[in-house]
C-alpha cells in the first residue's frame, strides 16, 4: 500500500495524456456472451456483429445501443431478454460472399451483471480490486473503442488510419494511430491517449510491390527472371497476404496467397480439361484477350490449382506488417515516430478531437462524458545528486547540470590494469600504420582516463571476417599471453560494418568458449581516432577488467550503504513475435560492494514465453554466494528490480518470484532471512508528461531529469510512482513506471523515489543519468548478449526464425558463460 505521497523536490505542474471521465455509470451494467461460428478474425466478427445489429437483431436490441470487443463479449447499460432457455439464436448472412456463402450463426446468452458502483468504490481506496472491478474496467475499455473500431483499423488498443501514412522501404507503409486505454487512477476513472504507429503493407499492384519487397527500382529490373533464393524471400512476404483480382470486370473476387510458383507465368502449365496443357500466359491470352507485361514473374498460387499472374492482383490495404522491420525499414520508422514533446502534444489532442467523446452515441448511452483536455497534475523535481570520480581528478565530486556531464580532466574511481591483450582486426584494406596510431591514441586515453596500461604495443593480426571466428580468436588468445608473459585480459576487435553475424559470433566465442572479454569497434572510427569514442570505449574496457567508473560516497545512497546490501535487477527477453520455438531468456545481475556499481550476473534459458523466472531460486543462491565471496558479509538487505513484468502478472510474480527469492535465502542458511523490497520497472506503458511552463522544461522541450509522480495519476492506492530520470535526447522522453509489489524494509516514498533516481547517475557505460535504473539497465543488456550464446545460429538472415528445430533441442544449442566472465561486467 502507499503510506503516503512524496513531498522532496521541487513542485512543479506538468500535462499528461490522461483524460478525466468526469461521469461514469452508476448502473449495473448487463454482460452478455456470444458465440459467432464459424470461428473468425475479430475484423471479419465485428462484420458480422454489425450485418446483425442492423439486421435481425434490431427486434431483440430494442434500440438499445450495445457495445462487443471484437470476440465474444458484449455489454449492455439496460437489461436484455434472451429467449426461452436464455440464449437466443440468429443467423446472419455477411454480404461480400466468403467460403461458407457468408452465413453466420450468433447464440447469445447473458453472463451475469458488472457492479460498476464496486469500481467507484475501488478507485476511492475504499475496497480492493476484484474480478468484478476488471470486467468494469474491461466495460469502459470496450466503450471508449467501439465507435473507432467502426470506422477504423483496429489493432489492440489502438486504431489506425492511413491519413498521413509514409512509405517505409521494401513495400511496407507506417500509419499513425491512436492508443486508449480506461485508467483506474486515485479518486476517478481517467482515459489515457497516446499516438502510435505500425508498419502495414503497402496497398497496390502486387507486381510492382514484388518489386519493392526485393528493394529494386521496378519491375523491369526482374526481366531476367527471379533467381531461386530471391523467390524464396519473396514467398516468405507473400504468403497469407490478401489479395484481389482485378482483370474479371466487377467480379473482384478475394483471395490469400498460398505460395509463388516455381516457374514464371509463361513457363507455368495447368491442365484444361479437355486434358489440353496450357501455359497461365496463354491462358490468359486466350480467355481474357490479355497479353501479359511481366510474363517473366512467377505466379501466385492461391488454390491448389489455381494460379494467378502477379499483373492481375493487387495487395488489399489495411495488413498489418507483423513481422520484425529490417534495419533500414526501423530507422524510417524512428524518424516517423520520433517527435518532440509540443508536437506529440498536439498529435495526441487532435486524436481527442478525432475520437469526438462528445458526440459519440455510445457513451451517452452508458452515461460516460470525457472532458477533452489533457489532465495537468502536480509533479516534482527530485535534487540532483553528487558523484564522484577518483580523488585526483580535477572536481572529484561534484553534482551534474542537466543529467549529462563529460570525461575532461576526470579520472575513472578505480581503474584496471591492462598488461596481457591483443587486437584482431577483421577490416580488409585497412592500412596497418593507421591500426597502429589508433592503438597509440586509444591506449594515451586509457591512460589519462585511470587505467594502468602496462603492454602499449599489443600484437595485431589481420583476419578474415568470413573465416574460422573461433580459430582466429585462439590464436589471438595465445599471441596475448605469449607476448605479456601472463593470462590474457582482452581481445580488440575491428569489425568491417554493422552487420549482426560476424559480431555474434566473436561474442559467443569469446564469452562460452574462451572466457576473455571482447571489445569490437567499427573500422570507420579506426582512421581519425576522436577524443570521445576512445573514452567511451574506455569506459566499457575498465568494467569488462573489473574497474569502477563512477561512483556515489556512502552518504548519498545510506540505504545501501549503512548494512550490506544487495541490489538485483531482473528481466525476460522473448524472441520476435511469431517465433515459437525459440526460447525465452531471463537473467539476473546484482551488485557487489556497497557503492552498489560492480555487477555479477547469472543466465537461464527457458521455455518460449514463459513469462516467471524459472529457475529464480538457483540464480540468486549464486548470487548471494558471489556477494559473500566478493564482500565478505551475508546481505542484510535485498533490493530487487523486475523488469519484463505487465499488470495481469503482478499476483503470479509476487506469488512465485518473491517465494523463490525467500527459498534461495533459506537454503543457504536455515535462519537467514534479510528484509526484501521487490519493486516491477516497466517502460512499456502509454503515460507521457508534458512541462506546465516553458521554464520547466529542458532544452528538448521535455520534463527536467528527476521529474516524479506519484499522485493523481498513480494506482488509487498502491505504493507506485513514475520517474522521468534522464535527460531527453530526441523525442518525447518516456518515465519509467515503478511499482512496488513487496516491501519489508519499510521505505518511505521518498526514500525508494530518491535512491532509485541517484542509482540513474551511475550507469557505469554513460556520462548522463539513464532512463532506467541500471541494476534493470544491466538485466536487460546480460539478456540481450545470450542471444549470441547460440550455436549454429544463422545471424544473417534477419527473419530467420528457427522453425527446424523444437524447444526441448533448442535450448540445448545455448552454451554457458564462463564462471570467470560472470564476476565481471563482460555484457557492457
Amino acid at each position: 500500500m502507499r503510506k503516503e505521497t512524496g513531498k522532496l523536490g521541487r513542485p512543479v505542474r506538468v500535462r499528461t495524456n490522461f483524460f478525466e471521465m468526469t461521469s461514469f455509470p452508476t448502473q449495473n451494467i448487463q454482460h452478455l456472451d456470444v458465440q459467432i461460428l464459424p470461428e473468425a478474425p475479430p475484423m471479419v466478427l465485428r462484420k458480422v456483429w454489425q450485418c446483425f445489429v442492423d439486421g435481425p437483431g434490431q427486434a431483440f436490441l430494442k434500440g438499445t445501443r450495445v457495445i462487443f470487443d471484437g470476440r465474444r463479449n458484449v455489454f449492455s447499460s439496460k437489461p436484455l431478454q434472451c429467449g426461452e432457455e436464455g440464449a437466443s439464436s440468429f443467423d446472419v448472412t455477411l454480404q461480400e460472399g466468403k467460403r461458407n456463402g457468408g452465413l453466420f450463426k450468433l447464440n447469445i446468452r447473458p453472463v451475469g451483471q458488472v457492479n460498476m458502483t464496486e469500481l467507484q468504490n475501488f478507485v476511492e481506496g475504499k475496497s480492493p480490486i476484484t474480478n468484478n472491478c476488471l470486467t468494469a474496467i474491461m466495460v469502459l475499455d470496450v466503450l471508449i473503442r467501439y465507435s473507432p473500431s467502426l470506422s477504423f483499423c483496429t489493432v489492440g488498443r489502438s486504431f489506425y488510419t492511413p491519413e498521413g501514412s509514409r512509405p517505409l522501404p521494401n513495400g511496407c507503409e507506417v500509419w499513425q494511430g491512436y492508443y486508449q486505454s480506461a485508467r483506474p487512477t486515485v479518486g476517478k476513472m481517467m482515459v489515457n491517449v497516446d499516438v502510435s504507429a505500425t508498419a502495414f503493407y503497402e496497398s497496390g499492384p502486387l507486381h510492382e510491390i514484388s518489386a519493392k519487397i526485393l528493394g529494386r527500382r521496378s519491375v523491369d529490373d526482374l526481366r531476367r527472371g527471379l533467381p531461386d533464393r530471391d523467390r524464396q524471400r519473396l514467398e516468405k512476404v507473400l504468403k497469407t497476404l490478401r489479395i484481389v483480382i482485378t482483370h474479371r470486370g466487377e467480379k473482384r473476387l478475394k483471395y490469400k496467397i498460398l505460395k509463388l510458383t516455381p516457374s514464371p507465368a509463361d513457363q507455368t502449365m495447368f491442365k484444361l480439361e479437355s486434358g489440353e496443357e496450357l501455359s497461365v500466359a496463354d491462358h490468359f491470352a486466350r480467355t481474357y484477350n490479355r497479353r501479359l507485361a511481366y510474363p517473366f514473374l512467377p505466379c501466385v498460387a492461391v488454390r491448389k490449382d489455381v494460379f494467378l499472374p502477379m499483373e492481375v492482383c493487387e495487395v488489399v490495404a489495411g495488413q498489418r506488417h507483423m513481422k520484425k522491420l529490417n534495419e533500414k525499414q526501423t530507422a524510417e520508422m524512428i524518424k516517423f515516430t520520433c517527435q518532440k514533446p509540443n508536437v506529440r502534444a498536439n498529435k495526441i489532442n487532435q486524436g481527442v478531437q478525432l475520437l469526438q467523446y462528445k458526440n459519440n452515441p455510445y457513451l451517452q448511452e452508458f452515461g460516460v462524458t470525457i472532458d477533452p483536455q489533457m489532465a495537468v497534475i502536480n509533479a516534482r523535481v527530485l535534487p540532483t545528486p553528487k558523484i564522484s570520480y577518483h580523488p585526483t581528478s580535477q572536481d572529484a565530486t561534484f553534482t551534474p547540470q542537466g543529467g549529462a556531464w563529460n570525461l575532461r580532466g576526470k579520472k575513472v574511481a578505480k581503474g584496471a590494469t591492462l598488461g596481457s591483450w591483443s587486437v584482431v582486426n577483421f577490416t580488409p584494406n585497412l592500412p596497418p600504420p593507421a591500426i597502429q596510431r589508433f592503438i597509440r591514441e586509444l591506449c594515451q586515453t586509457f591512460s589519462d582516463t585511470g587505467l594502468n596500461v602496462i603492454n602499449r604495443a599489443p600484437p595485431i593480426a589481420n583476419a578474415d571476417p568470413q573465416g574460422n571466428i573461433e580459430r582466429t580468436l585462439k590464436e589471438a588468445w595465445l599471441r596475448a599471453g605469449n607476448a605479456a608473459k601472463a593470462q590474457p585480459q582482452l581481445i580488440v576487435c575491428i569489425l568491417p560494418n554493422t552487420g549482426v553475424p560476424l559480431y555474434a559470433e566473436i561474442k559467443r566465442v569469446s564469452d562460452t568458449v574462451i572466457g576473455v572479454p571482447t571489445q569490437c569497434m567499427q573500422s570507420k572510427h579506426i582512421g581519425e581516432p576522436k577524443k570521445q569514442y576512445c573514452a567511451n570505449v574506455c569506459l566499457k574496457v575498465n568494467m569488462k577488467l573489473g574497474g569502477v567508473n563512477v561512483f556515489m560516497e556512502g552518504a548519498q545512497i545510506p540505504f545501501i550503504s549503512s548494512k550490506p546490501t544487495i541490489v538485483f535487477g531482473a528481466d525476460v527477453t522473448h524472441p520476435s513475435p511469431g517465433d515459437m520455438n525459440r526460447p525465452s531468456i531471463a537473467s539476473l545481475t546484482a551488485s557487489m560492494d556497497s557503492f552498489a556499481s560492480r555487477y555479477a550476473s547469472t543466465i537461464r534459458v527457458q521455455a518460449n514465453r514463459t513469462e516467471m523466472i524459472a529457475d529464480l531460486a538457483t540464480m540468486v543462491k549464486d548470487m548471494l554466494k558471489t556477494f559473500y565471496q566478493s564482500c565478505g558479509n551475508k546481505p542484510a538487505r535485498l533490493l530487487f528490480y523486475r523488469d519484463g513484468v505487465s499488470e495481469g502478472q503482478f499476483q503470479e510474480v509476487l506469488n512465485t518470484e518473491v517465494a523463490a527469492i525467500r527459498a534461495a535465502c533459506t537454503s543457504l542458511d536455515q535462519n537467514y532471512k534479510p528484509a526484501l523490497t521487490f519493486v516491477v520497472v516497466q517502460k512499456r506503458h502509454h503515460a507521457r508528461f508534458f512541462p506546465f511552463q516553458a521554464n520547466d522544461a529542458d532544452r528538448t522541450g521535455n520534463c527536467q531529469p528527476g521529474t516524479v509522480v506519484d499522485t493523481d495519476i498513480v494506482h488509487p492506492f498502491e505504493f507506485d510512482f513514475y520517474l522521468q530520470s534522464h535527460a531527453g535526447l530526441q523525442g518525447t522522453s518516456r518515465p519509467t513506471h515503478y511499482h512496488v509489489l513487496h516491501d519489508d524494509n519499510n521505505f518511505s516514498p521518498d526514500a525508494l523515489q530518491e535512491l532509485t533516481y541517484r542509482l540513474c547517475y551511475i550507469y557505469g557505460r554513460a556520462t548522463r543519468a539513464v532512463s532506467i535504473c541500471p541494476p534493470a539497465y544491466y538485466a536487460d543488456l546480460v539478456a540481450a548478449r545470450a542471444r549470441f550464446h547460440r550455436q549454429g545460429e544463422n545471424w544473417s538472415d534477419t527473419d530467420a526464425t528457427s522453425e527446424s528445430m523444437d524447444s526441448e533441442r533448442q535450448l540445448a544449442t545455448f552454451a554457458v558463460v564462463k564462471p570467470d566472465l560472470q564476476k565481471v561486467m563482460y555484457f557492457m
